[in-house]
């Protein structure tokens, strides 16, 4: 192997897909158990590997010698095999933290930083914070997030913990909206792409940033180890930009018969994407048409199987996604969708609106105004139905595909 990740659990790494698009290097994911770490390193039969959770510690006893990152972190998530056969190393991660910053455009010189989580990944966050001059850096363990609160002046919050992470993207670390004077929110986690404390902070107007942007930067500052050859940042941040389009899905919400399941199919058509129409999956799921449901069980019973399937296809990636006409009813169902998503909202006339086969769609001018501010706050871009089908699909190409 000439390059490659370790550690325990990496089923769902993007890192080989991250070094391909960076260099067209071949990566190889090399998952081990603790007790396999000596008799790896014994053989040393590789050019260079990351490092990541739960060994960025673990492996320092094997490297001959440190960075300065690596030393003042405490751990390593880069490892080179030097021509004499000594390993050496290193620390990407407080250069793709300190790109992840920049990218969004979140300063923390003068800044009150609040820190949750005590762990490896808060020291690099902890050192950067320090560096680029933070007015004062606050770190909370997961043990006392109740008194995180106490900390009123805070004006960025970095999450530093799996709080939110898949498959558990319910959790959310802090509530944004109790600090007055809030500026950011950065949140390490890359899966989901929008963690809910990510998205909170959003509709808070605050600036944000993901893990998505650090895991790429720091596989560039990872491949100029490897190779000798430095990543240009432009061609990080082009990286950064394509694979996060690819990931993200293309959700599509709005009044029943507004025309999701027609452009749904015309951009999976268009961009190669698989299409998941939430109402033809809850039929599968439960061996009957959704009208059937709801007229022989009631709505509540069909909103219950709606949120399970919402729930399953949000935490997928790069799919276009038709959602049901009441799908984002429910809070947790529009959070489950805008965790790896973009929403657009396709607005049509209630004069247009199919009615047939569709048992809630009776007074639609009064089904309209209920669901209307749901449509509103779930929403990422919206667009007209102009009843030009062909300009409906050149706009919803437009906004995903731009």
């Amino acid at each position: 192997m000439d390059f490659g990740l370790i550690g325990e659990h990496l089923g769902h790494s993007y890192s080989p897909e991250i070094h391909r698009r960076l260099r067209g290097t071949a990566y190889q994911l090399c998952p081990m158990a603790p007790s396999e770490l000596p008799a790896f390193f014994a053989r040393r039969d590789f050019r260079g590997v990351n490092v990541t959770i739960p060994y960025k510690q673990a492996v320092v006893p094997y490297c001959g010698g440190l960075s300065g990152a690596a030393l003042r972190v405490g751990a390593v998530n880069t490892i080179v095999r030097r021509a004499d056969g000594t390993l050496y190393g290193d620390n990407t991660d407080p250069a793709g933290f300190r790109f992840m910053l920049d990218e969004a455009g979140i300063e923390l010189r003068g800044r009150h930083v609040l820190i949750l989580g005590s762990g490896g990944a808060s020291r690099t966050v902890q050192m950067i914070a320090n560096d680029l001059g933070a007015k004062s850096v606050t770190v909370v363990g997961r043990g006392d997030f109740d008194g995180m609160y106490r900390h009123t002046d805070t004006q960025v919050i970095v999450n530093a913990t799996p709080v939110g992470m898949f498959p558990h993207a319910e959790g959310c670390p802090a509530e944004p909206a109790r600090f007055p004077h809030l500026e950011a929110v950065a949140d390490l986690i890359y899966n989901p792409l929008r963690t809910l404390l990510l998205q909170k902070a959003q509709k808070q107007g605050l600036k944000t940033a993901d893990g998505l942007s650090m895991l790429v930067a720091q596989a560039a500052a990872a491949i100029a180890l490897f190779t000798g050859e430095s990543c240009r940042e432009c061609d990080v941040s082009h990286v950064l930009a394509g694979l996060r389009r690819d990931l993200e899905n293309w959700v599509l919400i709005g009044m029943p018969g507004c025309g999701k399941t027609t452009t749904g199919r015309f951009l999976a058509q268009k961009s190669g994407r698989p299409l998941a129409d939430l109402d033809l999956e809850i039929e599968e799921y439960a061996g009957k048409p959704g009208r059937e449901i709801l007229l022989t069980q009631g709505e509540a019973a069909f909103r219950e199987i709606e949120s399970r399937i919402a729930a399953r296809f949000g935490a997928k990636t790069g799919q276009v996604i038709a959602a049901g006409g009441g799908t984002v009813l429910r809070q947790e169902n529009a959070q489950a969708l805008r965790q790896n998503g973009r929403l657009l909202w396709i607005q049509r006339d209630t004069r247009f609106l199919a009615t047939a086969g569709r048992p809630l769609s009776v007074d639609l001018e009064a089904l309209e105004r209920t669901r209307r501010p749901f449509y509103e706050a779930a929403a990422d871009a919206r667009i007209e139905h102009s009843e030009d089908w062909d300009k409906l699909y050149e706009q919803a190409w437009e906004v995903f595909a731009s």
